[in-house]
């Protein structure tokens, strides 16, 4: 019999003093490893399990959720690539938090890391000032890469404190 499936330890990162760019790269880094942090220990049955009825919420969806956010911001947006999200659509806006019955953990996690490592690669040659241009429902709307950081620092901390009370629920731990 195989044994079950637990998401992998992750070792905490704080980030200290840095420049601006540097500064705003490893404070998301800090967010990404956060998440998984939280994460870390649970099995996927654990992973998939929600938070209080009516809400969607679970680590896994929170997961798979910030996988879709790092390419929406930084390979659509600033990096001008015409991407599919890898678990929603048109017809099911929702599905990373809604279609876990079938989703398998272990490859979900390996999916956000490699979002991420797509998301730094593709950032990489953009200057903070530059402009992006929307590929949302506001075309009008142009915003910087240094913007798109600042956004991810808002989008990962007001998940990870979700992913906080997520994590409490299954097991008592609690953390940053």
């Amino acid at each position: 019999m195989a044994s079950e499936w637990t998401a992998p330890p992750v070792e905490r990162n704080e980030p200290g003093p840095l420049p601006e760019r540097e500064a705003l790269e490893a404070w998301v880094d800090h967010h990404r490893v956060l998440l998984l942090w939280k994460c870390s220990g649970l099995t996927a049955e654990q992973l998939t399990r929600r938070s209080v009825p009516p809400s969607n919420l679970s680590l896994l969806g929170l997961v798979r959720h910030m996988t879709e956010v790092e390419r929406w911001w930084f390979r659509v947006h600033a990096g001008d690539q015409d991407l599919a999200f890898p678990y929603s659509d048109d017809a099911n806006p929702e599905a990373d938090f809604d279609d876990l019955e079938d989703a398998d953990a272990a490859a979900n996690i390996e999916a956000f890391k490699a979002e991420i490592q797509a998301s730094k690669r593709t950032v990489a040659r953009r200057e903070l000032h530059e402009l992006t241009f929307s590929h949302g429902p506001n075309p009008e709307r142009h915003v910087d890469i240094r913007w798109i950081y600042l956004h991810m620092l808002e989008e990962y901390a007001r998940h990870n404190g979700h992913a906080d009370l997520l994590r409490e629920c299954i097991d008592g731990m609690t953390g940053e």
